[in-house]
């Protein structure tokens, strides 16, 4: 993710932490000392913010490591102002695997909580839940409590949280999964509904919880319409075939002439055969601005660009445009170039398949009424 610095690497799981979480930070230690004037209160106040934070990553590894045992790895764990994103390589197929894999990051809270229970109790500091708030309580006690809002925030049926991804789980055990995600996806936008309407009426932080559940269910329907359709389906059925290449020793105002020329907008780089790079459109412009028409192509294009195999299946190809932000992968055949696959064309590509299953649905329904 973009603007993200690099925590370290735990467990062979990069984490990444971004830019905007230190604004809140300052933020908030910023609104403690108006409040409490007081350098001690400040740094408690952020060690505890601090503290919430650790127990999400811990929440993300919970996921992360649950999947890793079903063979499926994690690219990086992310700590966002809202919460941390476990980026995993994929969902897991079978629906029990995704029941344990969202299960599991709620469980790593409920034992922090247990935790903190039994180390307050054992040093009889264990204090009444009523009287303990946010701003009120003991360190350890508020993180406790902290720690089972957590797990019941997480735990409502809605996408993104974890279950939304329960609720999908189950359903898909007894029926189709692309159905269960659409049945998911509707009961979350409801409760975004709700969230909303009762934000309106004083509560403004549930208008943002709205609007992220919101998105986050509809999102989850998109993608998961979106695997449905590509499924068993190989690239080379959706490949761009007419386009042109450049070589790293062509000056740019090649590019220029043939973009002018044509809708092509991103070229593939080949030299003795193979592919070597690409030149986008945004490198092109940069580069113009910056050099001119007379700069090579070798020295403005994309270097080490992905490639995918035309034998590939479609959702292999759009895993790997999300993964390396690309507009354009080039697609090969026994290591040669055979094509080019972009996100317009993928998007293209799925509208007309919608269009023929829905002819072929009133066809098909033709012909039972003429039955």
């Amino acid at each position: 993710m973009k603007w993200s610095w690099k925590l370290g690497n735990f467990a062979g799981i990069n984490v990444y932490v971004h830019v905007t979480f230190f604004i809140v930070i300052g933020w908030l230690a910023l609104s403690h000392w108006v409040r409490e004037q007081s350098l001690n209160a400040t740094l408690v106040g952020v060690a505890f913010v601090l503290a919430i934070f650790a127990c999400v990553v811990l929440h993300e590894f919970g996921h992360a490591l649950t999947a890793r045992r079903h063979g499926i790895e994690t690219r990086d764990i992310t700590l966002l102002p809202i919460g941390g994103v476990a980026r995993l390589e994929r969902m897991p197929s079978d629906p029990m695997q995704e029941l344990w894999v969202a299960l599991a990051g709620p469980a790593v809270n409920v034992v922090i909580a247990a935790l903190l229970y039994l180390g307050l109790y054992a040093t009889g500091e264990l204090e009444s839940f009523r009287a303990v708030s946010p701003t009120e309580g003991s360190f350890p006690m508020r993180l406790m409590m902290v720690n089972l809002f957590l797990v019941v925030f997480n735990m409502l049926p809605a996408f993104p949280m974890d279950g939304g991804r329960v609720l999908r789980a189950v359903l898909a055990t007894q029926m189709e999964y692309t159905r269960a995600t659409n049945i998911s996806a509707g009961i979350g936008q409801g409760m975004a509904f709700l969230f909303g309407f009762v934000g309106l009426f004083g509560n403004p932080f549930l208008l943002f919880i709205a609007l992220f559940v919101w998105i986050g269910a509809t999102q989850e329907a998109s993608i998961t319409q979106m695997k449905a359709a590509l499924e068993g389906i190989p690239v080379e059925r959706a490949m761009i075939t007419d386009f042109r290449s450049l070589s790293p020793a062509d000056p740019l105002g090649k590019a220029v002439k043939l973009i002018l020329a044509g809708s092509q907008h991103d070229f593939p780089v080949e030299e003795d055969g193979k592919v070597v790079g690409v030149l986008s459109r945004n490198d092109l412009l940069k580069a113009l601005a910056q050099e001119g028409q007379s700069l090579l192509v070798g020295e403005a294009m994309q270097r080490n660009v992905p490639s995918v195999d035309s034998s590939e299946m479609l959702e292999a190809g759009l895993t790997k445009l999300r993964d390396c932000e690309c507009h354009t992968l080039p697609v090969t055949r026994r290591g040669q170039l055979a094509g080019l696959v972009t996100t317009d064309n993928m998007a293209e590509f799925m509208l007309v398949q919608s269009a023929l299953r829905s002819s072929q649905g009133h066809v098909k329904a033709e012909s039972l009424l003429r039955a």
